[in-house]
């Protein structure tokens, strides 16, 4: 899993922290790491310049900026509805799948776009 992140290299490390994350993370990138963040594409495509099997890559999000900058990597984006954005606002914006927590997506991990 590589955390693509519009925040700041210091914010992402202090909310991984907080979440004790860092070690189930194989790598992020933030805003630091690239001229523009999200709606383009640069964080997620520096995100799988560092993963390890781009051809299974999802793009996770909670907004249509997410959405977006994943479509012009190439990825589809699965949403949960964290971000403050509609079911409705998600899709229209192109999300293949919108969950309603972490926990629901989780159980569909088995299912496309995952699969």
């Amino acid at each position: 899993m590589i955390l693509a992140s519009s925040a700041s290299q210091d914010d992402v490390q202090h909310f991984l922290g907080l979440l004790d994350a860092a070690a189930v993370i194989d790598g992020w990138t933030t805003s630091d790491d690239v001229e523009k963040s999200k709606p383009h594409p640069d964080i997620v495509r520096a995100a799988l310049d560092k993963a390890p099997d781009v051809d299974r890559a999802v793009m996770i999000g909670d907004s249509r900026w997410d959405v977006e900058a994943a479509a012009r990597a190439g990825l589809e984006t699965a949403c949960v509805l964290t971000g403050g954005w509609s079911t409705q606002e998600l899709v229209a914006s192109g999300a293949a799948a919108v969950f309603e927590s972490l926990v629901d997506l989780r159980s569909h991990l088995e299912d496309p776009p995952f699969s």
